[in-house]
């Protein structure tokens, strides 16, 4: 059987699937790309995808701007994939009738971010440039899977038409059938976060972590990541700011609505201690996440970002012109070049300080470390290093200009005069945070290394 000609057919049923309510959007319409259907390398199943447009004006319906609209958007979707279940005209997103339907689970699984600055999770339907509203009505691409039929002929066309027909039909019922007030709260949700975002600087702030966050993340098979990962069901404990550590009260903009939290300060250096496992790492992987958009009930949708932040970790890799001057006075043996630019195969503490070095030249907002993936050599000092390395707790301590604008998040356990440097420290145990005095860590810090050094003297 000719692929092409399923092909052909499918594009001649894209021109009769119309009626007062939907169409082929015509602005996205683009054969072989955002409009195909296609044979499996197997022979189960004919692959499609459909752009199509819905004519609802919400705005002018919600009198909101467009801001926000990704929120509707991602709520529309997620309805349709609800309701494919047990919606028979809704089966080809699931490939019902195909031999393997698992091999198309990943369009209707559920997805609770609204929209990301990245190009992350682009095998799941979501709202993104190509499903989005704008003042034509809503644009979806709409993809799945129907049975391949023995043989190519127009009763098997017809029948296709008549599947795809329905499917538009469906998914034109959902976006009329969503009640306004659903859609312009979804819609507030996302222009309330965007908005947030781009008043943190003038507030002083680089991220904001609002109380009653639930930062812990479930992943599955199609979202393994912890910034498209859903809400950890069962535990997930809810994260409220310590009055330490000053929470801040923020309104916002759309919604209205008053809201406390954690606030991480321009140029401040803040670290989160507490022993293993006990949410370090998740707490900076929401912060992380803030730079996306999520929907109601993620369980970060009170946790906002600014833009740019960098990651410094430890990996040994190639790297040609690094600057590694901020940690390192001279080169170890092996590594060509000069400290402003080393080439070569370089140790995970090198590569880190180029990292470290690079965010700070280019005025990232926040730079995040974790000392689970970090080079702890080149955070604090060991009595064995030489001269020429400066750890990053030394550089806080007597050098802090060298920051820049950056400030530094950082999660550790056994880094203590690390955490000694920091302006704020926060404490996690057992998943709940308070706040540690800073004055009060350094005199306990000071006492336990007077009695590990009085007792290494007694041996």
């Amino acid at each position: 059987m000719d692929g092409s000609r399923w092909d052909a057919a499918f594009q001649h049923v894209l021109d009769t699937l119309s009626d007062e309510t939907y169409s082929i959007d015509p602005a996205n319409r683009i054969p072989g790309v955002t409009a195909y259907c296609v044979r499996t390398f197997d022979h189960d199943a004919l692959l499609f995808c459909i752009p199509l447009l819905v004519r609802r004006p919400l705005a002018d319906e919600l009198h909101l701007p467009l801001g926000g609209s990704d929120g509707a958007t991602s709520c529309i979707i997620e309805q349709c994939k609800s309701r494919a279940d047990r919606e028979p005209a809704l089966g080809p997103l699931l490939g019902r009738g195909t031999g393997f339907p698992c091999h198309y689970d990943a369009i209707t699984e559920p997805y609770t971010l609204v929209h990301s600055p990245d190009a992350i999770a682009a095998h799941l339907w979501h709202a993104d440039e190509r499903n989005y509203y704008d003042d034509t009505g809503c644009h979806f691409l709409i993809r799945g899977a129907l049975p391949l039929p023995a043989s190519f002929s127009d009763n098997e066309t017809t029948r296709m038409g008549e599947t795809l027909t329905r499917l538009c039909e469906a998914i034109s019922t959902c976006v009329f059938s969503m009640p306004g007030s659903v859609l312009a709260r979804a819609w507030e949700n996302s222009l309330d976060q965007k908005l947030l975002r781009d008043m943190l600087p003038s507030l002083g702030l680089v991220a904001f972590i609002g109380d009653g966050a639930r930062l812990a993340r479930h992943q599955t098979r199609h979202r393994g990541y912890y910034r498209t990962a859903g809400p950890k069901p069962g535990v997930n404990v809810p994260f409220t700011c310590p009055v330490e550590l000053e929470p801040v009260e923020l309104d916002l903009p759309v919604s209205n609505r008053r809201i406390s939290g954690l606030g991480i300060r321009v140029r401040e250096v803040f670290a989160v201690a507490g022993s293993n496992a006990q949410g370090k790492t998740t707490f900076l992987e929401g912060v992380h996440a803030g730079i996306d958009d999520h929907a109601s009930g993620d369980g970060r949708e009170l946790v906002v970002t600014v833009r740019g932040i960098r990651h410094a970790e430890a990996r040994n890799c190639g790297l040609a012109g690094a600057d590694v001057s901020m940690f390192f006075s001279a080169l170890p043996p092996g590594v060509d070049g000069q400290v402003t630019a080393a080439h070569g195969r370089l140790s995970g503490s090198m590569t880190m300080a180029h990292q470290v070095g690079d965010a700070i030249r280019v005025r990232a907002p926040l730079l995040i470390i974790d000392e689970d993936r970090a080079a702890p050599n080149l955070l604090v000092r060991s009595c064995l290093q030489t001269e020429e390395i400066t750890p990053l707790a030394e550089i806080l301590a007597h050098d802090r200009g060298r920051m820049g604008d950056t400030s530094l998040l950082v999660a550790a356990c056994a880094m203590d005069t690390l955490i000694a440097e920091a302006d704020r420290i926060m404490l996690l145990r057992r998943h709940r945070a308070s706040g540690i005095d800073r004055t009060a860590f350094r005199r306990r810090l000071a006492g336990s290394l007077r009695v590990t050094a009085e007792e290494l003297s007694r041996e």
